[in-house]
């Protein structure tokens, strides 16, 4: 390997990292917010595909345990390091499914769902942040370059500016250590200990949505009858057949439509 090639990836780095330096913010945004809502009682959950999905299990590895000094631990769960889950969805549903199911099922309003794509394209990753945005979650994602659809589909998106997928998985682990400081930070300024006391106060007083029963208000509850992935007896598609043509339709439109506003990428 001679010295020019040797150093190509460490210049496509480089060069990428000029423009992710803008993100700074943004990432101390949401570090400070994801410590407000886990604080309150709130969790994470977070998934992506191969070198991704290693991203996203070392952000909640942090999470629960800890970055760099003690702290208590919070809630975050990888979803795609639930083997026996994710392989059963998949054979029954489709991999399509295998995160927008699990979403469903351990997402509540509030929560934060955090998706991360080196192509922001992958089909199971649109139809969890469908899910995700249906449920009252908020939809964060760490993307590759924009436009793209992940980031069109998501609440926030941070997308990195770089052609090669192994610069944008090394500036995505970057972000998840610059949220975990961020995160801390807002820990020992009390933003968590603040959302805890708030949460405790709003349990005490009490609403009247404390007598439904415990699947009222879920937007899956107003999902009409019919196993996922299967036409339901008015001959609508299902749940699932509904998200993937959603995923597909977005993968298909998102060259032409512009970013939405407000978006956070570089």
């Amino acid at each position: 390997m001679n010295s020019l090639t040797g150093t190509t990836h460490c210049d496509d780095l480089a060069k990428a990292l000029e423009t992710f330096r803008w993100s700074g913010p943004l990432i101390a945004r949401w570090g400070t917010e994801l410590a407000r809502r886990l604080g309150g009682g709130s969790r994470l959950l977070v998934a992506g595909n191969g070198g991704s999905a290693a991203q996203a299990q070392h952000l909640t590895a942090e999470l629960v345990g800890r970055y760099r000094d003690d702290r208590p631990p919070f809630s975050a769960v990888a979803l795609h390091a639930d083997t026996s889950s994710t392989t059963a969805i998949a054979n029954d549903y489709g991999v399509q499914e295998v995160f927008a199911r699990q979403t469903a099922a351990h997402g509540r309003p509030g929560d934060v769902l955090l998706l991360l794509s080196t192509s922001g394209a992958s089909a199971n990753l649109l139809a969890a942040a469908e899910r995700g945005r249906r449920l009252g979650m908020a939809v964060w994602a760490l993307t590759g370059r924009a436009p793209n659809p992940l980031q069109l589909g998501a609440d926030e998106a941070l997308c990195v500016d770089a052609p090669v997928a192994a610069t944008v998985q090394e500036l995505h682990l970057v972000a998840v250590h610059m949220l975990c400081e961020a995160f801390d930070e807002a820990v020992g300024r009390g933003e968590a200990d603040r959302a805890e006391a708030g949460r405790v106060d709003a349990g005490r007083a009490g609403t009247a949505a404390d007598d439904l029963p415990g699947s009222a208000g879920r937007p899956e509850a107003d999902d009409p009858p019919g196993v996922d992935g299967a036409p339901c007896p008015d001959g609508k598609p299902g749940v699932v057949g509904r998200l993937v043509g959603r995923a597909r339709t977005v993968g298909r439109a998102a060259p032409h439509r512009p970013a939405a506003p407000g978006k956070g990428y570089v």
